[in-house]
């Protein structure tokens, strides 16, 4: 095994944060204070960790890209995702139920879970609903169920990637655009967007009303919702909704970092230019690359959308991020300093490729 593909194997971190978080408020009596714990990694320890291992410039060749499409670690790791954040997910909801925490440890708690859901489910989905055949994508779409988005899997594929760096994209936030305007705007809009696009699908098709693939997911998170709420009590039905809610920001928020400012030329009225590798901010960091299966190679799944993790590639020339997405959450938290930074990258690319 070489040194990455052990590498991809710290997303085995995410899922334990929670547990270690539960164990560390026992041994401090502080439950409250460690239930913090997930977001400090997440957003202090991870970014330091980004800055000091540092960055990873290496592609592979012809040959490596095509062994490492056919090689199955790859897809199992995945794969296995969809057990491991289930198992987590009923867990976590347990402990919620059952610790009783103060209002700052169940913020903390629910704000940790969303954040991991986003990390664990909706990634991981977003890796496999691109593949083709029927495994991968039924399991991404089970994964989005879990945080109640699964008109992700439908928006994102047929209109993201369709119309992404223009205006008719609802996940491309425009210049001088700050994030919670856009995460306001994005969440419904792509909801929304799916459901005509299913729509769309079953009358071009002639096919009936139940054939609507958003009923299944939506069912599924009912479900859920309705198991939560049986097993737990209303904790168990407040701990799955805010998870799906902090799941789902969470998502909107790293679309915010992947596409800010961004657009592509529009060579006739309502025709936009091809999309490639220069229509999203790529961030070679190597922990967070790891972490989160080279989402962070953002540039080159844009215009390689059916390339496995494992085979993306680095750009020099696309649009670059002064860090991993973890440092790079935080800042568009705060408006003025993402503006302050990233505005003058914007400029400057634009006007290199003018």
């Amino acid at each position: 095994m070489s040194a990455k593909r052990y590498g991809y194997l710290t997303v085995l971190i995410v899922p334990a944060l929670m547990p270690f978080a539960a164990w560390l408020g026992q041994q401090t009596a502080a439950p409250n204070l460690s239930a913090w714990f997930p977001l400090l990694f997440l957003f202090v320890i991870l970014p330091l960790a980004d800055y000091a291992i540092g960055r990873d410039p290496e592609n592979p060749d012809a040959g490596e890209a095509e062994r490492l499409e056919r090689d199955p670690w790859y897809r199992a790791l995945t794969l296995a995702c969809l057990p491991i954040y289930l198992s987590l997910l009923v867990w976590s909801g347990a402990h919620f139920a059952h610790a009783g925490f103060e209002l700052g440890g169940a913020i903390g708690w629910l704000l940790s879970q969303g954040v991991i859901g986003g990390i664990l489910a909706i990634n991981v989905a977003h890796e496999l609903i691109h593949k083709s055949g029927r495994l991968e994508p039924i399991v991404g779409g089970l994964l989005l169920s879990s945080v109640g988005y699964g008109t992700f899997k439908v928006e994102h594929l047929r209109g993201h990637h369709v119309h992404v760096s223009t205006p008719r994209d609802a996940s491309s936030a425009r210049f001088g655009q700050n994030v919670y305007a856009f995460v306001a705007q994005s969440i419904p809009r792509n909801i929304a967007n799916a459901w005509r696009l299913e729509a769309e699908r079953l009358e071009r098709s002639a096919l009936p009303w139940w054939r609507n693939e958003l009923l299944l997911w939506s069912a599924l998170t009912l479900a859920l919702l309705a198991a939560f709420a049986m097993t737990f009590g209303a904790l168990g039905a407040v701990f799955f909704i805010v998870q799906c809610g902090g799941a789902i920001v969470s998502l909107e928020i790293i679309n915010y970092i992947e596409h800010y400012g961004l657009e592509r030329r529009e060579i006739a009225p309502g025709r936009y230019e091809r999309t490639t590798h220069l229509h999203s901010w790529n961030s070679n960091y190597r922990l967070t690359n790891w972490m989160l299966f080279q989402l962070q190679r953002h540039s080159d799944h844009h215009e390689n959308a059916r390339r496995r993790y494992q085979a993306l590639m680095h750009y020099d020339e696309s649009p670059q991020l002064p860090g991993g997405y973890a440092s790079m959450f935080l800042l568009a938290l705060i408006p003025p300093l993402w503006f302050a930074l990233i505005d003058p990258r914007v400029r400057a690319f634009k006007a290199a490729h003018a």
